[in-house]
């Protein structure tokens, strides 16, 4: 007995019980390629691309927390495989989606929202149908960075999405210095210090400053050289007084910008020589060294190798070179420019992007990688090792590594905290 209960066609619970079943081999591209029986490509291809339309369907629904799920859920299918074709047919529905959930949507949707255009760009490449996506979305994020009522969580994604959109699609020379000067007026809004009523240091908005000066030092990164001297005039005396910072990742971010600077100085001059350099490298050995009790001992590990590499490129213009390893291929990451770049698609990415590194045009063309390598059936079953050998490698490794570390514990065993 009893009044029927209204059961809405798809709830917030089923949104998530298919967010889980369908995208749960999304976050590992690995998973793609796991010893198993042989299957139909074409028929998986149509099962994904049926599942993506409902999720795309799902992002309009009167549910926030579906819309949300439904985001997710297209973000992590989009940085874990390459659907050009598929996006190609329906880029202004996803756009519009997108532009929707920005505009109307709280913090968490925005976050998301902002994300999935990253990875729409990231797969749509530089070409004319990016341009007139990041003429849609481009005036609306500029406005949720630059709107001091909206949440910080979503004015730091909107300004991350702006500098890695705009770096992607735009060849308009205008376009990209008003974006840079959007994120030029946050970011040096820290230069301040910001003070709250009481006049205490306020750390509200570093989160924000922070992904204002990242997204800002990617875009300088593809400017004229005429622009970059302008840019590093105006700012290198300004930045290092941001590594006295509360913040670690503020401090770090500096500290990266500044190495950035300084190799883009040394190459439009040679001779280029910077005033206050004693007193900046001064501060750069003090935080490479720091011992600050007050701060974590994960905190000061990160801080001081990070700071050591900054100080090396800082005083003798030393880079040390990174090996990145992606299936059959190899990309030496060996100058800060690069570095720069790659963490920031890295972190859009994720564990997707080794997977983009082989397969993306867009990405490969960025790290100068050439054409994506085609390897024949038989080269990838010499190369694939089967789940046993797989396992009895790791768990040697694993005993290896834990016999090293227990030399390393018992020669630190009897030694005092330094720092």
């Amino acid at each position: 007995g009893g009044q029927p209960r209204n059961v809405q066609p798809f709830s917030d619970e089923d949104a998530s019980i298919e967010t889980m079943s369908h995208c749960s081999g999304f976050s590992d591209p690995a998973s793609f390629t796991e010893d198993g029986p042989e299957v139909d490509e074409e028929a998986t291809q149509e099962d994904l691309e049926y599942k993506l339309k409902g999720f795309i369907d799902l992002t309009l629904d009167k549910s926030a927390k579906t819309r949300q799920t439904a985001l997710e859920s297209l973000k992590n299918a989009f940085s874990s495989k390459i659907l050009y074709e598929f996006i190609m047919e329906r880029r202004m529905t996803l756009t519009d989606s997108i532009e929707r959930c920005i505009k109307k949507g709280k913090s968490d949707e925005q976050c998301a929202a902002a994300g999935l255009a990253c990875l729409l760009c990231v797969q749509m490449g530089s070409g004319i149908e990016s341009e007139e996506i990041f003429k849609t979305l481009g005036p609306v994020l500029k406005k949720i960075v630059c709107d001091g009522t909206a949440s910080i969580q979503a004015r730091q994604a909107c300004a991350t999405c702006l500098g890695i959109c705009c770096f992607i699609v735009t060849d308009d020379i205008t376009e990209l210095y008003s974006t840079m000067e959007c994120l030029e007026n946050i970011f040096t809004k820290a230069y301040q210090r910001d003070r709250d009523t009481n006049g205490v240091p306020s750390t509200h908005n570093t989160v924000l400053h922070v992904s204002a000066l990242l997204a800002w030092t990617l875009l300088l990164t593809i400017c004229p050289m005429n622009e970059v001297k302008k840019k590093i005039e105006m700012h290198l005396h300004k930045l290092p007084s941001l590594l006295s910072c509360d913040d670690l990742n503020m401090r770090i971010a500096a500290g990266e910008t500044l190495a950035l600077l300084f190799e883009l100085a040394r190459e439009t001059d040679a001779d280029f020589f910077y005033e206050d350099m004693d007193l900046l490298t001064e501060k750069l050995r003090a935080l490479a060294t720091d011992g600050n009790k007050h701060r974590a001992k994960v905190d000061k590990r990160k801080q001081r190798s990070v700071f050591r590499d900054v100080l090396r490129a800082v005083e003798e213009r030393d880079f040390p070179t990174e090996m990145v390893k992606f299936g059959p291929e190899r990309m030496y990451i060996d100058c800060w420019v690069k570095k720069q770049t790659y963490e920031t698609f890295k972190e859009i990415l994720g564990s997707g992007m080794q997977y983009h590194l082989q397969s993306n045009d867009f990405l490969r063309n960025v790290f100068e990688l050439g054409p994506p390598v085609m390897l024949d059936a038989a080269t990838l079953k010499t190369m694939k090792i089967s789940r046993f050998e797989r396992h009895l490698y790791n768990s040697a490794a694993f005993k290896a590594r834990t016999k090293a570390r227990s030399k390393c514990r018992d020669k630190r065993a009897d030694v005092g905290e330094f720092f």
